[in-house]
C-alpha cells in the first residue's frame, strides 16, 4: 500500500508539473531563472502579472541610471541588496513570484541579469500565447496592404493557430526584394544578395 501511495503521489506530481511546464525548451543562465519563474507563476496563476512586473523592472533599469547602478554594482553586499529589494518590492507592491525572483537574484549576486531574465520570460509568454515574431527588411517602406499580404503568407508558413507579430525595417542597401527573419529562420530574397551571388 505504501508503494502504491508513493507511486500515485509521484504520478499526480508529474501531471501537475506538466501542466505548468514552460512552452519552450530554453537553456542557459537566464533560461534557468525564467523557467523557474514561469513554473512558479503558472502555479500561482500569475503569468501575465509577473510578465508585466518584469517588464516594468526592465524598463526602470533602462530609464533610471540609479536603479541600473544598484543592479550592476558588485560593491553593494548581498545582504544590503536583499534589504533594498525587500523595501522596493515588498508589502504587496509586486507578486510573491516576482519578489522571490528578485530576492533570489540578490542573494546569488545576479541582480544585473534581471533585464535579460525578463526578456527570456517574455519569450516564454509569447510562445504560450502562440505568438511568433517576424521582421521584414525592405529597400523602401512597405504599404499597409503589402504588410498585410506578407503577414497572411507568413501565417501559412508558421501555422494557422499562431499569431505573427510583424515589424518592418527599411535598409536601402538590399536594393530591392525582402529579407525575412522568423524566429531563428532567415530568408534572403533581396536583389543585393542575388547580385552578390
Amino acid at each position: 500500500l505504501r508503494h502504491f501511495a508513493r507511486a500515485n503521489k509521484a504520478i499526480t506530481r508529474s501531471f501537475s508539473d506538466a501542466a505548468h511546464k514552460p512552452p519552450l525548451n530554453l537553456h542557459g543562465l537566464h533560461a534557468r531563472y525564467a523557467n523557474a519563474t514561469y513554473i512558479a507563476a503558472s502555479k500561482a496563476n500569475a503569468l501575465d502579472a509577473v510578465e508585466s512586473e518584469l517588464n516594468a523592472i526592465k524598463m526602470t533599469a533602462s530609464n533610471s541610471p540609479a536603479f541600473k547602478s544598484f543592479l550592476d554594482n558588485p560593491l553593494i553586499s548581498r545582504d544590503e541588496k536583499e534589504k533594498t529589494i525587500q523595501s522596493l518590492f515588498g508589502s504587496a507592491k509586486v507578486s510573491n513570484v516576482t519578489l522571490n525572483l528578485m530576492m533570489t537574484l540578490a542573494g546569488n549576486a545576479r541582480l544585473n541579469e534581471a533585464p535579460k531574465i525578463a526578456d527570456t520570460y517574455a519569450e516564454l509568454m509569447k510562445a504560450k500565447r502562440g505568438e511568433v515574431e517576424a521582421t521584414i527588411i525592405s529597400a523602401d517602406a512597405l504599404t499597409k496592404a503589402q504588410i498585410t499580404q506578407i503577414e497572411t503568407a507568413m501565417k501559412s508558413q508558421v501555422g494557422g493557430d499562431k499569431k505573427v507579430i510583424l515589424s518592418a525595417k527599411v535598409d536601402p542597401s538590399i536594393l530591392g526584394g525582402l529579407q525575412i527573419q522568423i524566429g531563428d529562420q532567415f530568408m534572403d530574397l533581396s536583389v543585393g544578395s542575388k547580385i552578390d551571388s
